[in-house]
């Protein structure tokens, strides 16, 4: 599920909100440097997933995308994992695409999720299944997200290369 936009700490309280009142089984993967006593407790109970990211010896180290697409592969239960491919509370003018890549390696489709604080609603949009055509389906992805208002509009912005 892409979460976006995010611009402010509050999105992820708001979302996480959200999506505990539709009863949404998210996950959010975080660096395992964060599972620390207290707030490891606090942050699996939210959903995280620890991720570790340190290469090991003797062990080809897998990117972020392929740990995440193998985690939905393997998952025994309903899983969806919430990324946000701005991957900042900055204003970035292109996307990381690693969520794009991680639905197509797993199989997956794409959940629109988002906050939009202008009309003062949540949720989720609408489901993405992926095509052949990523052009075609970026530009679905940002036209939807364009019409979105974030907290701190000024520091949010769709990929333009997909308008």
């Amino acid at each position: 599920m892409i979460a976006a936009p995010h611009t402010s700490n509050w999105d992820f309280i708001i979302g996480m909100g959200a999506t505990d009142l539709m009863e949404l089984p998210i996950r959010f993967t975080i660096k395992k440097e964060w599972m620390f006593f207290p707030v490891g407790s606090f942050l699996d109970h939210l959903g995280a997933i620890p991720i570790d990211r340190t290469p090991k010896p003797g062990i080809v180290h897998k990117n972020m995308v392929n740990v995440m697409a193998d985690l939905l592969n393997e998952a025994t239960d309903d899983l969806i994992i919430a990324i946000t491919p701005e991957a900042t509370r900055s204003r970035r003018e292109k996307w990381k695409s690693g969520f794009y890549r991680v639905a197509k390696r797993a199989g997956v489709p794409i959940l629109l999720g988002y906050i939009d604080y202008a009309k003062k609603e949540c949720g989720i949009k609408e489901v993405i299944q992926l095509t052949d055509d990523t052009q075609a389906d970026m530009r679905k992805i940002m036209a939807f997200y364009q019409t979105t208002t974030a907290k701190y509009p000024e520091l949010f912005s769709v990929d333009r290369d997909y308008l």
